[in-house]
C-alpha cells in the first residue's frame, strides 16, 4: 500500500494531529529566522529612504538624481532574478540564500563609501544584482514545505519583516543619524555601515541553519515526514492532472505575465512610498529621530492588517477579493492623501493605503503557486517578481520627476496611485480558480 494511500485511510483524528504537529514543527523552525533575514533585507533596500535625510544634502542630490539611484537597484534586481531563481532550486536554499544574504550585506555597507552620483549609482545597481533571488527564492521554499491551505498566512508570516522592517527600523535609522561627527563619519555613514552588517552574520548562519526539503529535514519524525510528501504529492498531481507547465510554457503564460503587471501595480505603491515617506512626514516639521516613529506608524498598522487578512482568505479559501479590493484600496487612500495638507489626515490616508498594500501582499504569492510546481514555478515566480520589481525603479522615480516639475510630492502620490488601481482591475478582470488551488486527486 502506498504511503499517500496509508494516510488517506487513517483516522481524521490522526490525520489532524500529524498535520498539526508538523507544521507546528515546520513553522516555528522555518519562519522567525526567515522573516528575520528578511528583515534585513529589506532595511538595506530601503534605508537610503532615512539616509537621504542628510545624505542628499552632503553630497547636493537633486530629487531626480536621489530617484535614480533609489530605482537603478531594481534594474540589477531585474538582469538577475530568474537566473537567481533557478540556480536555487539547483544548488539549494541554504547555500544559494546564504550566497545573496553575505553579498547584499557587503555591498550595502559599502554604500557608507558613496562620495558623488557615479558611485552612488554603480553601488545601487550592484545591491540589486546581488539580492536577486531572494524573496521570490523563499516564496518558492515555502512551497516545498506548506499545503495551499496554509500558504496565504506563513507567506504574510514571512513577509511581515517588510512593514516590521520600517516599524522597527524606521527608529533605528532615525537615531542613527544622530550619531553624525562620531569618529569623523557622518551619521548616514553610520546608518548603512551598522544596518548592513547583520547581514553578512546571518548569512553565514543561513548556510548552516536552513535544511533545503523535507526529506532532509532531522528535525521532522519519520511519520511528520511521510505526511507531508504525501499532501504535497496530491497537490503536485492536481495541478499536473489539470496542465503540466514546462519552463517555457510558464514564462510565456498569459496568467503569468498578467501576475506580472499586477505585481508591478502593487510594487510601484509600495516603493513610491517607502523611498518617499521619511522626506513626506520630515517636511511637517519634524526632527530625523521624530521622523522615524511618526514614519513607522502605517507600517504598524499594516503588519496587523496582513496577518489577519491573510488567515481570512485561507480559512474562506477565497484569493480575488483579497488581492484585488484592498489594491483598489491603496489607490483611493493614495489619491484622497495628495489632496490633504493637514499632517494628522496626512498620515491617516497614508495609512490606510499601507494596510491596503500589506493586505494584498501575502495573499498575492498564492496566486502563481496554486497551479505551477517544480521548474516551473521558480521560473515564473522570478519573472513575476522581476518584472514586478521594475515598478521600484518607476515608483520612486515617478514621484522625484512630479516632485522637480512641481515642487509638490503630493502630486507624485495621485499619480502612482494610477499604478495599483490598474492593478486592482486586472485581479478582478483574471480571476482565479480556487477549485485547483485547493483540489486533491479524484476530486
Amino acid at each position: 500500500m502506498s504511503q499517500s494511500a496509508t494516510f488517506a485511510g487513517s483516522s481524521k483524528s490522526t490525520r489532524s494531529a500529524i498535520e498539526h504537529s508538523t507544521i507546528r514543527a515546520i513553522s516555528w523552525r522555518l519562519i522567525p529566522f526567515l522573516a528575520l533575514a528578511y528583515f534585513f533585507s529589506y532595511l538595506d533596500r530601503v534605508n537610503l529612504g532615512f539616509a537621504a535625510l542628510t545624505m542628499n544634502a552632503d553630497l547636493k542630490f537633486s530629487p531626480l538624481v536621489f530617484a535614480w539611484g533609489a530605482g537603478i537597484f531594481f534594474i540589477g534586481y531585474f538582469i538577475f532574478e530568474v537566473p537567481s531563481n533557478l540556480a536555487l532550486e539547483k544548488f539549494g536554499a541554504s547555500r544559494w540564500i546564504a550566497r545573496i544574504m553575505v553579498t547584499w550585506g557587503i555591498i550595502s555597507a559599502l554604500m557608507a563609501t558613496v562620495s558623488g552620483e557615479t558611485s552612488f549609482y554603480v553601488l545601487r545597481f550592484l545591491l540589486g544584482v546581488a539580492e536577486a533571488g531572494f524573496f521570490p527564492g523563499i516564496i518558492l521554499y515555502l512551497t516545498y514545505w506548506y499545503p495551499a491551505e496554509y500558504r496565504g498566512r506563513f507567506i504574510a508570516a514571512f513577509a511581515i519583516a517588510v512593514p516590521v522592517s520600517t516599524v522597527i527600523g524606521a527608529p533605528i535609522s532615525g537615531l542613527l543619524l544622530g550619531l553624525d561627527g562620531f569618529m569623523g563619519l557622518k551619521g548616514w555613514h553610520w546608518l548603512f555601515i551598522i544596518e548592513g552588517i547583520p547581514s553578512v552574520l546571518l548569512g553565514i548562519v543561513t548556510w548552516f541553519y536552513l535544511t533545503d526539503k523535507p526529506e532532509k529535514a532531522d528535525w521532522l519524525s519519520a511519520e511528520q515526514k511521510a505526511w507531508l510528501k504525501a499532501k504535497l504529492d496530491s497537490e503536485i498531481a492536481a495541478k499536473q492532472a489539470v496542465k503540466h507547465f514546462s519552463l517555457g510554457e510558464a514564462l510565456s503564460s498569459p496568467k503569468v505575465i498578467a501576475l506580472s503587471l499586477i505585481y508591478f501595480g502593487f510594487v510601484g505603491a509600495l516603493y513610491g512610498m517607502q523611498f518617499w515617506l521619511p522626506q513626506i512626514v520630515k517636511a511637517f516639521g519634524l526632527t530625523n529621530a521624530q521622523t522615524g516613529f511618526v514614519t513607522a506608524i502605517p507600517y504598524l498598522f499594516g503588519t496587523i492588517a496582513m496577518i489577519l487578512w491573510a488567515r481570512h482568505s485561507d480559512a474562506t479559501r477565497e484569493r480575488v477579493m483579497h488581492v484585488g479590493a484592498p489594491l483598489i484600496l491603496t489607490a483611493i487612500a493614495l489619491a484622497v492623501s495628495s489632496y490633504l495638507t493637514d499632517p494628522t489626515m496626512t498620515m491617516v490616508a497614508l495609512t490606510v493605503a499601507a494596510i491596503g498594500v500589506f493586505c494584498c501582499f501575502g495573499v498575492f504569492w498564492t496566486l502563481p503557486t496554486a497551479w505551477l510546481s517544480g521548474t516551473a514555478a521558480a521560473g515564473a515566480i522570478a519573472l513575476i517578481n522581476s518584472i514586478g520589481n521594475l515598478a521600484g525603479f518607476g515608483g520612486p522615480y515617478l514621484i522625484g520627476w512630479v516632485k522637480e516639475a512641481t515642487g509638490q510630492t503630493s502630486t507624485g502620490l495621485l499619480v502612482l496611485a494610477i499604478l495599483p488601481l490598474i492593478a486592482g482591475i486586472l485581479v478582478f478582470v483574471g480571476g482565479h480558480e480556487s477549485k485547483h488551488e485547493f483540489a486533491e486527486p479524484g476530486r
